[in-house]
C-alpha cells in the first residue's frame, strides 16, 4: 500500500509529490509517494503553456496577485504563503531551472523552453523520492476500510490495475485542451462523493464576434459541451470578415466588454485577431466575463479602442489636418475618394488592419473615422471552447475544501490541487502558480497528516 496516491502527473500532481515525498525524506520516514498519470508523458499542458515558451510564474507580492485570481482569492490564500512565487522560483533553480523575469513581473525559464520546467519537475520528484507511473488511466476511486490498514483509498484504473493509498490527491486538472489529459475526470469523482461543484465553462479563451465564422449563427452552438451555449469550435472556417482581420496584432489599444448594454470591464494592451476570434492578452482578460454572460444569455459587445492614449477631440483635429495634407498633396489630388481614405487610415492603423476594418464598418468616412477609431463595436457571437481554452473557471467549491490544507471537508484523507479547484488566474503566469502552490500545500498537508496524527 502507498502512503499518499496523486492522480494527475500535471503541474500540480507533481508539486504535490514533492510536497509530501520532501516533508517525509526531512523527518528521516520512508514512505511511499505515486503519481498516476494517464498520458504517455506528465506535464502535457505544461508543454504548450505560453506558446511553449512557459510564463510558469508571476512575481506581484498577495496584494496584487490576489487581483488576478477568481472568482475569490480566500481558497488560494495559505497555498499561496506555502509556496510564493518568490519560493517557487528558488525550488525550482535548486533542481536546475534558471529563469528570467520579463514585463508584467512574468517569468519564464531561461531557455524559453516549456520542456525545460516539465523536466525539472520530474527530476525534483526523483530527487524528493517520488514515484511517476505514466500511462495508468484511473477509472474509480473508493474508500476503504479494514482493521489492519483502517481507512484508505483505492484507486481502479482502466487496465485493471488497483492502487491503494492512504491518502488521496486528486491534481486531474480541468476540461481545457483534453488532447493533453484533462477530460474533467476528477469532478465526477469529486461530484460522486458529496462535494459541490460550481459551474464549470471555458476561460482565457477567443471570443469571436458576429459574422467573423462563415456558417449561420444559429448553428454555431455546440449543445454537446455540458449543454452550455455560444460554444463555437475553433475548426469552423473563417467568413469573409474573419479573414481579412485574422493575422492582426494590435499593440496599446483598449478593449471594453459590454453586457447588457452595461460596460462591465475594460482592458488595455495588446490583442490578436486569430482564426479563433479575438484574443491575446487583453482578449483574455475579458473572456471569462463574456463567457459567462454568454453562458447566461446576456447580450454581449465588445468596443475596441485603437487610440485610447489620445482624446476624441484632438483626434478629430489629427484626422482634418492629415486630411487637408492629403488632399492637397499633388500625389493623390486625382485619386478617388476611396482611394484618398484608404491613405488616411494607412497613416491610422497598420496596413494589415485596412481592409478588414473597412469591412467591418462600410459607412465610415473621414468625418466620422474618429468616431470609429475610438469605439469599433462588435457583437459577440460566442467563444472557442474547451478544446482550445487556457483554463476552466468553476470547479470544486470552496465550501467543500478546508483552505489551509486542501482537505476535503466530506472525506477525511482526500485532497485537492490545481485546475480541479473553483480558483482560476489571468493570464500572466497566475495559473501555474495556482497549481504548484495548491499542489505543494495538498501535498505537505497529507503527509502532515499522516505523521503528525
Amino acid at each position: 500500500m502507498d502512503d499518499i496516491i496523486i492522480i494527475g502527473g500535471g503541474a500540480a500532481g507533481m508539486a504535490a509529490a514533492v510536497g509530501a515525498a520532501d516533508f517525509f525524506r526531512q523527518n528521516g520516514l520512508q514512505k511511499r509517494v505515486t503519481v498516476l498519470e494517464k498520458m504517455p508523458r506528465p506535464g502535457r499542458k505544461i508543454m504548450i503553456t505560453g506558446k511553449g515558451r512557459c510564463n510558469f510564474t508571476n512575481m506581484k507580492d498577495w496584494n496584487d496577485f490576489s487581483g488576478h485570481i477568481h472568482p475569490k482569492s480566500t481558497l488560494l490564500k495559505p497555498a499561496y504563503f506555502a509556496l510564493s512565487p518568490a519560493k517557487t522560483v528558488e525550488w525550482l533553480k535548486e533542481a536546475g531551472l534558471d529563469s528570467i523575469v520579463e514585463r508584467g513581473d512574468r517569468v519564464f525559464p531561461a531557455s524559453y523552453r516549456s520542456s525545460d520546467v516539465v523536466d525539472t519537475l520530474q527530476r525534483a520528484l526523483k530527487q524528493a523520492g517520488a514515484c511517476l507511473l505514466t500511462g495508468y488511466e484511473a477509472d474509480s476511486i473508493s474508500m476503504r476500510n479494514d482493521e489492519e490498514e483502517g481507512d484508505y483509498y483505492m484507486v481502479r484504473c482502466s487496465s485493471g490495475a488497483i492502487f491503494t493509498g492512504r491518502r488521496l490527491i486528486i491534481a486531474t486538472g480541468g476540461l481545457s485542451y483534453p488532447s493533453t489529459g484533462s477530460t474533467g475526470d476528477g469532478y465526477k469523482w469529486a461530484s460522486g462523493t458529496g462535494h459541490k461543484i460550481n459551474r464549470c465553462f471555458p476561460s482565457l479563451t477567443a471570443i469571436v464576434p458576429k459574422s467573423y465564422k462563415s456558417v449561420p449563427q444559429g448553428s454555431l452552438t455546440d449543445e454537446t459541451e455540458d449543454m452550455l451555449p455560444g460554444h463555437i469550435d475553433r475548426s469552423v472556417p473563417l467568413s469573409e470578415t474573419g479573414s481579412l482581420l485574422n493575422g492582426n496584432s494590435l499593440e496599446n489599444v483598449s478593449l471594453t466588454l459590454w453586457i447588457d448594454g452595461n460596460p462591465v470591464q475594460e482592458e488595455f494592451g495588446d490583442m490578436d485577431f486569430t482564426d479563433g476570434g479575438i484574443e491575446g492578452p487583453i482578449g483574455f482578460r475579458i473572456s471569462r466575463k463574456c463567457v459567462n454572460a454568454i453562458i447566461n444569455g446576456s447580450k454581449v459587445q465588445v468596443t475596441l479602442d485603437l487610440k485610447p492614449a489620445v482624446e476624441k477631440v484632438s483626434l478629430e483635429t489629427r484626422i482634418s489636418r492629415l486630411w487637408k495634407e492629403i488632399a492637397e498633396d499633388r500625389r493623390s489630388m486625382n485619386r478617388q475618394y476611396r482611394d484618398r481614405f484608404r491613405i488616411l487610415l494607412g497613416k491610422l492603423m497598420p496596413a494589415g488592419l485596412i481592409r478588414g476594418f473597412l469591412k467591418c464598418n462600410q459607412s465610415v468616412d473621414h468625418k466620422t473615422l474618429a468616431k470609429v477609431l475610438k469605439c469599433w463595436k462588435f457583437d459577440i457571437a460566442g467563444y472557442v471552447g474547451y478544446e482550445r481554452c487556457v483554463i476552466t473557471a468553476g470547479g470544486i467549491s470552496s465550501d467543500s475544501v478546508t483552505a489551509k490544507s486542501l482537505e476535503s471537508k466530506h472525506c477525511k484523507g482526500l485532497y485537492f490541487a490545481g485546475e480541479i479547484l473553483d480558483l482560476d488566474g489571468d493570464t500572466g503566469g497566475f495559473n501555474l502558480q495556482i497549481a504548484f502552490s495548491t499542489g505543494m500545500l495538498a501535498g505537505q498537508s497529507a503527509a502532515k497528516s499522516l505523521v503528525c496524527k
